[in-house]
């Protein structure tokens, strides 16, 4: 049986340490059979500029409080005995996604997408950036959600968009993280 891919629920800002000792045991055990690659999915985005010329990059989770491993199940389609207790006595594991007790496999199109982001993360990055100015967008998340507005720039050296949003019947220009917003 081929290896699969599995979501592990992890405590909150626990990812990369469940990560380190999940292959810390796995190599120590030697389940490097059944156990494969573990990884906790992040991009590097602009940090908005605080003075010109500063130019840094921040690592954000992609999927916070997720873990994904790739295993070997069972021929009934359970974790092996060893695997459970190295995986579960493991500290901030939460639970597998899946029901009835058994892990539920990712489904292959999510696999290539997330892999994807993990092995080009500086092409999944540029993707993102799909806004030219005078596309209409709608802003997702922060002060100005579910507000509807027009792209006026794109500021790509600070990882920002500049929206054009009508509050109180007035044009309003407001900077946004590209993903912040999407297109309307």
């Amino acid at each position: 049986m081929a290896k699969q891919w599995y979501v592990l629920r992890v405590a909150s800002n626990k990812e990369a340490s469940v990560r380190d000792a999940l292959e810390r045991k796995v190599k120590i055990e030697g389940l490097d059979t059944i156990i494969g690659r573990i990884i906790v999915p992040t991009e590097r985005r602009p940090k908005p500029q605080r003075k010109p010329g500063d130019k840094k990059f921040v690592e954000r989770k992609m999927y916070p409080g997720y873990v994904f491993i790739e295993m070997e199940l069972g021929e009934d389609g359970s974790i092996g005995e060893d695997a459970w207790f190295l995986i579960k006595e493991t500290m901030g594991v939460g639970d597998f996604i899946g029901s009835a007790g058994k892990p539920t496999p990712m489904d292959p199109a999510d696999v290539d997408k997330m892999l994807m982001q993990v092995d080009r993360p500086e092409e999944a990055a540029s993707l993102q950036v799909e806004f030219e100015s005078g596309d209409a967008v709608k802003i997702k998340e922060g002060a100005f959600e579910n507000f509807e507005g027009t792209v006026d720039e794109v500021l790509a050296d600070k990882g920002l968009v500049r929206v054009i949003v009508t509050i109180f019947g007035r044009a309003t220009p407001v900077e946004l993280e590209y993903w912040q917003i999407e297109k309307a």
